[in-house]
């Protein structure tokens, strides 16, 4: 499984190809890799060269995702495969995202499946690094994974085209959408080396109508990544576009890679964001990497009681019913599937 024959892409001239899997639409010469580094055009075909070999797997909560309004409580196989379309300077996962070299195992998707039903977990994540541009990979292994009964997450940037989103999404039953600095495109240019951030809205309205489950992350990092304004008009876009019941996931940043340099997040940074997104009408506004803060917990719209309370990633007490309504005056919460005690 060395390579693998890659998926939407189109043949040009003298054995050049184009790739249409994410927004930079990357012309390849042949002999040549993608901005990605894991599509090479051999002799006018391009194939993917990361198929089948995971660089971390492992078993995680799915508010770790994070994923607090898709069947809370439940386990996922975690799974990535090396490569990234971004090159963030902060990145957390550099050492897979980045490195060409990256250790890998060979875990075909029949034994993926194998794997999450032997530690009991009722669904796949494909996550750590850039899903996307793993897609093949991702695109077996979630057949099967519905075969047998397991729902699929994705946790991308979303610098995808629509047709590799009209690919996946019939497979993929809630997708995690991270920005960093909400999105702004100056920001995107210089830290993370992406020149458009038009696509990725693209990519939330082509999710939003293929019916998947949609949850919103936003890194907050200080001094370049702190805009209120910019978090205003993000929550507005989510508001508008999505709708007031999309949950929106505030982080607080911790310096890694390439930006040792930056603070972490001060705490009242990371609660004026909240408030601010708050104060566009979200309904569902979180704050990540905070453990123990009440922002963690999600509260009725109707009557403000906490009806889900967390610390970091575990739900330390559950008041909602069954069909998910509030225990303290029965308004009815937007969340999807099943709590799993």
């Amino acid at each position: 499984m060395s390579t693998h024959p890659a998926l939407l892409y189109t043949k040009e001239t003298d054995k050049t190809v184009k790739c249409h899997l994410c927004a930079r639409r990357c012309t390849i010469n042949n002999g040549s890799s993608g901005f990605c580094s894991v599509r090479k055009n051999q002799d006018g075909t391009l194939y993917t060269l990361n198929y089948g070999k995971t660089v971390a797997f492992g078993i995680d909560p799915i508010g770790k995702k994070p994923l607090n309004h898709f069947n809370p409580g439940a386990s996922v196989a975690s799974l990535a495969a090396a490569g990234c379309n971004f090159h963030c300077q902060f990145c957390d996962n550099w050492l897979i995202s980045q490195e060409k070299q990256a250790a890998e195992n060979i875990l075909p998707p029949e034994e993926i499946i194998r794997l999450a039903k032997q530690a009991n977990c009722q669904g796949i994540s494909y996550t750590y690094t850039e899903p996307t541009i793993f897609l093949e990979y991702v695109y077996d292994t979630a057949k099967l994974a519905h075969e047998a009964g397991l729902f699929n997450t994705f946790v991308t940037n979303g610098y995808m085209t629509n047709e590799a989103v009209r690919t996946i999404s019939p497979y993929i039953d809630a997708v995690t959408v991270d920005f960093k600095a909400a999105g702004d495109p100056d920001f995107y240019k210089t830290v993370s080396a992406v020149p458009d951030v038009k696509p990725i809205f693209e990519t939330l309205k082509a999710f939003k109508l293929a019916g998947t489950h949609i949850e919103i992350t936003n890194l907050v990092i200080p001094k370049i990544g702190d805009s209120m304004h910019k978090i205003k008009c993000i929550a507005q876009w989510i508001n508008d576009y999505l709708g007031p019941n999309t949950p929106f996931h505030l982080l607080r940043f911790h310096p890694d890679y390439k930006m040792t340099t930056l603070p972490v997040t001060p705490i009242k940074d990371m609660e004026n964001a909240y408030l601010t997104a708050k104060g566009e009408g979200l309904l569902f506004t979180y704050l990540g990497n905070m453990p123990e803060h009440v922002a963690e917990n999600t509260y009725c719209p109707a009557c403000s009681e906490p009806v889900i309370h967390r610390n970091s990633f575990e739900i330390t007490k559950w008041n909602l019913t069954n069909d998910m309504h509030c225990e303290f005056c029965g308004n009815h919460l937007p969340i999807k599937g099943k709590h799993y005690p």
